[in-house]
């Protein structure tokens, strides 16, 4: 029997249409049913009403994904790409790779101007920092883990993006300012943009994303890569300096790789290895801090989150040095998360005081990718579970919306080095393993995750926040595994990060003063942040109860079936 714990209307309108009345339900506690969440209620209902027409989580994830590229502009797209994690009941584990590529004109030294500088505007907004769309291929890639048509799970989001849905109050402040953003990077009308600002309850119609959804649900993959969206694509590309080609949309293709796995404390961690760079600091952070055994001490302790800090600051300077496309650079994530190596590592960590990061890498800085990703946590009354990070990298991605096609492009050059040595647009730098090449992936810190306890699912999670997102991944986990809380608790528990460089550790507003002073005494420099992360997990005991959790700090919500 479905429990909800938390549930608010956030309004309701006297409009006609058909999503004006909106739910947003942050937490249940259910047993033999499927339960999906995201970043938005209408997404998270899609998700549900595909497992109720009897699809699995893999038809949900996919059904979900659509519904959020209407719901959720700003992140959910069909127009960026993404990371699928998935472990099916009869133990099967895969990984489905569907990030963008850089076109095949793009060049090592594309954003670098006469001067030597890296001109990375060009990389952040326009035509020219867009890569090669991997969701669509993704979610097709996904179809062959389902049971329903594409046609099916695509219909959800054709019906919210041709009827209209009422803009949540946040989602109204994102879009008014952006506006002119959206006016500078698009010479054509486009629903984003209106002549009042917008209002929680305004209806969102997005005519323009119907068609093209029709044209994906009628001629499949090539209702995007190629035909008439493919060409409004570089139609759009010659508007400005966008080097996307026909040939570039048919020939992406999404990649299965084999998942990342280790062991923690009993528990075994599937997550996404390269190009992701999430699964590979997921390990090395786990694997450090269990040579101090983080359950001796209390969530958000000193010792404790020392402990956490200096692990996350080894890690990322190995992301800088070591970590990008493993069909173009030398895969080193054996090794990486190797005992032999991390033991190593492990040996310059003192109680007594912060270790200087230019002591655990080489200064040349530390890339950030942005912080606008949605992350989408299912499970399936059968036991199938499916974790998916997806982005367009920016807000907005380019802030550049396909004219007659009606989605957003992202912006993922920026996550390359544009070169190597000068900050992107977050303000970190990678090394020459992330510099651009053509086809290349670009390097991303997204880290879907799925535990398993006795070879079944016990734990999904995930979240979005740039390079934020491997350290809330492992605050996650360790929450629950060493410090013993429960979903609730560690999704809204105040998040910490720290990168290496820059030097600071940051800090949720609400984390304790107590615990930040007495790191300081040590040396650490700290700073504030209003908010790190957005998670959604799912927790499953052995009696089959699942506990479901959406971050209370966005309009992200639970759905059941």
């Amino acid at each position: 029997m479905q429990k909800i714990i938390f549930s608010l209307i956030l309004f309701s309108t006297t409009l006609s249409a058909q999503y004006t009345d909106i739910s947003i339900v942050k937490e249940v506690k259910v047993k033999n049913k499927g339960v999906v969440v995201s970043a938005h209620p209408l997404a998270s209902e899609a998700g549900a009403k595909i497992l109720k027409a009897g699809g699995n989580a893999y038809d949900a994830i996919v059904a979900t994904q659509y519904a959020l590229a209407v719901v959720y502009p700003q992140a959910g797209n069909i127009g960026g790409g993404g990371f699928l994690v998935g472990v099916k009941n009869n133990g099967e584990k895969f990984t489905i790779d569907y990030r963008e590529t850089a076109p095949r004109k793009a060049t090592h030294d594309m954003y670098v101007g006469k001067n030597g500088k890296a001109n990375t505007d060009l990389s952040q907004n326009g035509r020219l920092a867009v890569g090669i769309p991997g969701s669509v291929a993704g979610f097709f890639a996904t179809l062959k883990y389902g049971r329903l048509p594409m046609s099916q799970l695509i219909q959800p989001a054709i019906d919210l993006a041709e009827k209209g849905f009422a803009v949540t109050e946040q989602e109204a402040g994102l879009l008014n300012s952006n506006k002119a953003y959206f006016q500078k990077h698009n010479s054509s009308a486009n629903a984003f943009v209106k002549t009042d600002p917008w209002k929680a309850g305004d209806l969102l119609v997005q005519k323009e994303l119907a068609e093209t959804l029709k044209l994906i649900q009628s001629q499949g993959l090539k209702g995007f890569y190629q035909g008439k969206t493919a060409e409004l694509v570089v139609a759009e590309m010659k508007r400005g300096n966008g080097i996307v080609t026909l040939e570039d949309l048919k020939n992406y293709k999404a990649a299965e790789r084999k998942a990342l796995e280790f062991d923690y404390k009993g528990n075994r961690i599937v997550s996404m290895p390269l190009p992701s760079s999430g699964g590979i600091l997921l390990a090395q952070m786990l694997k450090m801090a269990g040579y101090e055994n983080l359950e001796k001490y209390q969530q958000n302790s000193t010792k404790a989150v020392q402990i956490m800090v200096e692990v996350e600051r080894r890690a990322f300077a190995d992301r800088a040095e070591y970590m990008g496309d493993p069909d173009f650079i030398q895969d080193k994530t054996a090794y990486l998360i190797s005992d032999e190596y991390l033991k190593n590592r492990w040996k310059s960590f003192s109680f007594a005081k912060a270790t200087p990061s230019s002591e655990v890498g080489k200064i040349i800085t530390q890339p950030k990718e942005s912080t606008e990703t949605t992350h989408i946590s299912v499970i399936d009354k059968e036991g199938n579970a499916a974790a998916v990070t997806t982005t367009l990298n920016g807000l907005y991605g380019s802030k550049v919306v396909v004219s007659g096609a009606g989605f957003f492009l992202n912006n993922e050059m920026d996550d390359f080095s544009v070169k190597p040595g000068v900050p992107n647009m977050f303000g970190a730098v990678g090394g020459e393993a992330n510099s651009i090449q053509p086809n290349k992936r670009m390097l991303s810190s997204m880290t879907p995750t799925i535990v398993l306890k006795n070879g079944k699912p016990y734990m999904v999670v995930g979240t979005p926040g740039g390079t934020t997102i491997p350290t809330s991944v492992y605050q996650s986990v360790v929450d629950v595994i060493d410090f013993k809380l429960n979903a609730n608790l560690s999704v809204n528990a105040p998040k910490f990060h720290h990168q290496w460089l820059p030097e600071t550790v940051a800090f949720e507003k609400n984390f304790p003063e107590t615990t930040i002073m007495e790191l300081e005494k040590l040396g650490y420099k700290t700073e504030r942040w209003n908010q790190i992360g957005r998670t959604e997990m799912i927790l499953l005991d052995d009696n089959g109860n699942i506990h479901a959790v959406a971050d209370g700090r966005g309009d992200d919500s639970v759905a059941v079936e």
